[in-house]
């Protein structure tokens, strides 16, 4: 659809400019006979008086009145100024303004030769008319339009794309977060019914943990749309729980550590959706390490904010896939939708206000992904 309303817009672009190129031509050329009629006015005033013809000079008049549109400027063969017509001069410094206007003329070199004797001649230089001269323009004003209305289109579109994602986004984590609200209900009550069976208590603690897991994952979906105002929060706990729900259901062969500063975490923070940042970039790291090896999450205050660093020892990112990766779909699983990285993008920066990039990667060697928050 883009490509047929650029081909169109280009195709009206091109009828366009050559309809007002032809225009301009018809028009310089009829200019030019018009200047070629002033011309030969002039010559006679010149000449047939000293052949003693007497002559009707209304019609000449006429000619020589009517161009009101077209600068000229009549000169000998020396150069100098004889007459001139239609020319833009300020009272002031008409003289001075007579003369770069004249060099401006002349130095286009647009001219009509008067033969007034065998060896004394004068010149008709003149310029275009506005009108011609706005013909001539034209085309390209046409060209900024044009240029600025497809910036226009392009941003409605993608504008409208964008709203139509917005909503589809929220329909289906709204939706989702209804579809699972029914199943947890149901697994507490089976937890309560449990506990008065005697069952295994550390059993029904395990089972207790992940049906409140559960329920904190429907509650992630459920704010999926809406924009709940961050609370200043210390970033410590949030991150911590994080990293510990991770650790504890990863591989002994991966390690997890965090820097934090002496002060300076206290930040604007939605702590449920934070946290689902910090998993899902957690265990992005996680594949990209084949289950061995190592992340870093540093936290730096940075005046009025606050950056972390989650920096894993993984495959890496070519530097061309930097924003890419953020995009719904992309992904280099074999199974997975490619929508992780494009939840975290959508969380920090509409749920938070913040920023979040591939601050460096290499290939082979692993990948920093920097999160930048408001303090508080």
């Amino acid at each position: 659809m883009r490509l047929a309303f650029f081909f169109g817009a280009a195709i009206i672009i091109i009828l366009s400019t050559l309809f007002s190129n032809r225009l301009a031509h018809k028009l310089a050329n009829e200019e030019r006979k018009k200047i070629e009629l002033w011309a030969e006015v002039v010559r006679q005033f010149a000449t047939e008086p000293e052949k003693g013809v007497d002559m009707d000079y209304t019609l000449s008049l006429k000619v020589i009145q009517g161009n009101t549109n077209i600068p000229v400027i009549l000169v000998d063969n020396k150069g100098n100024i004889i007459d001139y017509n239609n020319l833009d001069l300020s009272r002031k410094n008409k003289d001075s303004e007579l003369k770069k206007t004249a060099q401006k003329i002349i130095h286009k070199n647009k001219f009509i030769e008067i033969k007034i004797s065998d060896n004394v001649s004068q010149y008709v230089y003149y310029d275009d008319s506005k009108l011609l001269k706005e013909l001539t323009y034209f085309p390209f004003v046409e060209l900024f339009v044009m240029f600025v209305f497809l910036i226009v289109t392009l941003y409605a579109l993608n504008t409208s794309k964008r709203a139509e994602q917005d909503r589809i986004w929220v329909g289906l984590s709204k939706e989702t977060a209804h579809q699972l609200g029914t199943p947890i209900s149901s697994l507490m009550a089976w937890v309560e019914l449990l506990k008065l069976k005697n069952v295994d208590e550390k059993l029904l603690t395990e089972i207790s943990k992940d049906t409140q897991r559960l329920h904190t994952i429907a509650e992630r979906f459920s704010k999926i749309g809406s924009k709940p105002e961050p609370k200043p929060q210390d970033i410590r706990p949030a991150l911590e729980n994080a990293v510990n729900y991770i650790r504890n259901r990863s591989s002994k062969k991966i390690e997890i550590d965090t820097q934090y500063p002496e002060y300076g975490t206290i930040v604007f923070l939605n702590i449920p959706l934070f946290e689902w940042v910090i998993e899902n970039l957690c265990k992005n790291a996680i594949d990209s390490m084949n289950a061995r090896g190592k992340i870093d999450i540093v936290v730096i205050p940075d005046g009025k904010h606050l950056i972390i660093d989650v920096t894993d020892t993984g495959k890496g990112i070519a530097k061309t896939n930097y924003k890419t990766v953020f995009k719904p779909g992309y992904t280099t699983k074999a199974r997975g939708w490619g929508l992780g990285l494009s939840l975290v993008k959508r969380i920090i920066e509409e749920n938070h206000d913040g920023k979040i990039f591939v601050k460096s990667s290499e290939i082979g060697k692993g990948t920093t992904f920097r999160i930048i928050l408001r303090s508080a």
